[in-house]
């Protein structure tokens, strides 16, 4: 087994955690020793962050896009409002997470602030990384807006707000560029 698909068995069985479910993929290759480190790694966060919002960075943090569809309603939404672009559902929303990772290296998001009312929560973040091909990295406030279902379990509705415009200009690219078509 690979250190990637342990990663993501790691990652998906922590989000599956927050239901008390197993988790929809690597299922059967879930073991008691992986969904040990996973309860570890998931108690060994900050208690003030909600944790579906540390799984949440988590999943942006990692490699494997899958981690963060899993973390949300089988008709859950993500909206990214700097580019414009919704996707819905656990595939569109992995290949959301996959396209972010082919055009950007290093892409991470840092966890400031969190706020909770009822089944929504608002987080302050840093979201950075370096657009390929751009001279240099970019590192720019954002907030999302994340609305969880009645279980407090998974994402119903995630909403990113960061200015493009700031991207570009950190990453030294002009305010028109548009990203390469794969």
């Amino acid at each position: 087994m690979t250190s990637r698909t342990l990663r993501a068995m790691t990652v998906l069985t922590a989000a599956a955690a927050l239901c008390g479910a197993a988790p929809t993929a690597y299922a059967a290759h879930t073991t008691p020793a992986t969904a040990t480190a996973a309860a570890s790694s998931a108690q060994a966060a900050d208690r003030r962050v909600p944790r579906i919002v540390t799984a949440w960075a988590r999943a942006w943090n990692g490699s494997e896009p899958r981690a963060l569809g899993a973390l949300f309603t089988a008709d859950g939404t993500y909206t990214d409002e700097a580019v414009a672009a919704t996707f819905r559902g656990r595939k569109e929303i992995s290949g959301w997470k996959a396209r972010a990772d082919s055009l950007i290296d290093n892409v991470h998001v840092t966890i400031r602030t969190t706020r909770s009312d009822g089944n929504r929560i608002t987080v302050r973040s840093v979201y950075s990384g370096h657009l390929k091909g751009a001279p240099k990295p970019f590192a720019v406030p954002m907030t999302t807006v994340i609305d969880l279902d009645r279980h407090h379990c998974r994402i119903v509705s995630n909403k990113d707000h960061y200015s493009l415009a700031a991207v570009l200009a950190q990453s030294g690219l002009p305010a028109d560029w548009t990203p390469p078509t794969t």
